[in-house]
């Protein structure tokens, strides 16, 4: 007897959606001149995306206000594009995902603020960065912008996943006489673990490798993991590309994006670039920018050439 024809399921599983375009980011930061360290990472992010025929967007970073320049925004535009650097979005043609410049952005970081706040997973604290260097566990930062926070003004008994009782959201206040920063609480013990696109397997222990990390700045603006993490969701960026120096933002943004419920990118970290003593460059190092190698008669093909980049695209 022949075996009857199954029946098909009343409510079939919906197909899976199509894979999102990929779409990668350069994010300099207008605080001095762009030097060959920026170049060759810059350089790998755009050849991944031209390997997965997918789009580049330029972003300025340029919520330092003390530190940014109009004339170091020119002069990333002009050096970028002389090295051969091609994007198609950004702040001097636009896009579908502008504002692109950060200092223009503040109304989509109070949101993200707001959210967190809600949600119970930041803190004020009036630390400042003296107060926290002299703490017992400082030293044993490996992050020398972000030192391991002692926890003194963490609330005691609040669990950074339970909403605060009366604490509707708001934007970021400062009570007079008192600097505040804004803190995630990190869950302590919990390991964040994830796959680098280069350098493989990754993990990190909150409350261990990191602490509670600041989110927003007594100056009222947000911190660069904050700021990151919205524009990178904001513009749907499909993978990160930066240097090796970040892996343990990763870490930290990965948390900020699960309280935020957004799906993170895929990262992708690159060894940093050095000098001849091994110390890796810096805006400081004024002869490897890439305005006076310009300067000098150097070409950007010359320059590419002497790079030992991995070309697993």
């Amino acid at each position: 007897m022949a075996n009857p024809t199954p029946a098909l399921p009343a409510n079939p599983p919906a197909p899976l959606p199509p894979p999102a375009p990929y779409r990668g980011r350069l994010a300099p930061s207008p605080t001095g001149l762009l030097h060959l360290g920026h170049a060759r990472t810059f350089w790998i992010a755009q050849e991944r995306a031209r390997a997965h025929a997918g789009s580049l967007v330029l972003r300025s970073e340029d919520l330092d206000a003390a530190r940014c320049r109009d004339e170091f925004v020119q002069a990333m535009l002009e050096d970028l594009k002389w090295f051969g650097f091609q994007w198609q979005e950004g702040p001097d043609c636009g896009g579908p995902f502008g504002p692109y410049a950060q200092s223009a952005r503040q109304n989509l970081y109070r949101a993200a603020f707001n959210h967190l706040r809600a949600g119970g997973f930041i803190y004020p604290c009036t630390c400042s960065r003296k107060d926290i260097l002299s703490a017992a566990r400082a030293p044993h930062a490996e992050d020398e912008h972000e030192p391991i926070y002692p926890g003194t003004c963490r609330p005691l008994g609040a669990s950074h996943a339970q909403p605060a009782p009366n604490s509707p959201p708001a934007t970021p206040s400062r009570p007079a006489g008192h600097r505040i920063n804004w803190r995630f609480r990190v869950p302590d013990g919990e390991v964040i673990f994830f796959m680098d696109q280069n350098l493989g397997a990754q993990q990190f222990v909150a409350g261990r490798d990191f602490g509670d990390f600041v989110v927003w700045r007594h100056a009222e603006v947000p911190s660069y993991q904050l700021a990151c993490v919205v524009d990178d969701a904001a513009m749907r960026i499909t993978e990160v590309v930066r240097g090796a120096d970040l892996l343990l933002s990763t870490a930290r943004q990965l948390l900020l994006y699960r309280a935020l419920e957004w799906l993170p990118p895929r990262f992708y970290h690159c060894p940093l670039l050095t000098d001849s003593t091994g110390a890796r460059l810096a805006k400081r190092h004024d002869a490897t920018s890439l305005r006076r190698l310009r300067e000098a008669g150097q070409s950007p093909a010359c320059l590419r050439a002497h790079w030992r980049v991995e070309r697993a695209y």
